[in-house]
């Protein structure tokens, strides 16, 4: 019995995941960001989450909490427990390792505010340096 608990934990623990930079830019153009945009999604991601799949934010002022690599917002955008909010995502999928429903939901986000939905990209990217990341993603044929 025990040895089952330890091996559940193991691997429900196994579900997230921390990228390198150039990993991620890897990931997030295979998933649809443009890559136009690839810097400043890049830094966004790092500012909000720090790369980390797992990361739950929160509790935001007004009780919401944020999920995931682009730290995604449980008042508008999703819902615990069931598909819901404008995504129509479970907030808890956006916490495992497969970010195609992340990254759909946050070109929805950006699409209807911009990169200013973001307070994390505010502070640490608007009108500052962005991360140089185009160089290493090869080019889709």
């Amino acid at each position: 019995m025990n040895v089952v608990l330890i091996f559940f934990f193991l691997f429900g623990l196994s579900q997230a995941r921390v990228f390198t930079r150039c990993a991620l830019a890897r990931e997030l153009v295979a998933k649809g960001i443009p890559r136009e945009d690839l810097p400043n999604w890049v830094c966004l991601v790092e500012a909000e989450s720090s790369r980390n799949t797992a990361r739950k934010g929160g509790p935001n002022r007004n009780g919401s909490y944020d999920h995931g690599l682009f730290q995604i917002n449980d008042r508008y955008w999703c819902k615990n427990g069931s598909p819901g909010g404008d995504c129509n995502i479970k907030c808890e999928d956006l916490r495992n390792d497969d970010i195609t429903d992340d990254v759909k939901c946050a070109l929805k986000v950006k699409k209807r505010h911009g990169f200013y939905a973001w307070y994390g990209w505010k502070s640490r990217c608007k009108d500052k340096p962005l991360p140089s990341v185009n160089r290493d993603i090869p080019r889709r044929s």
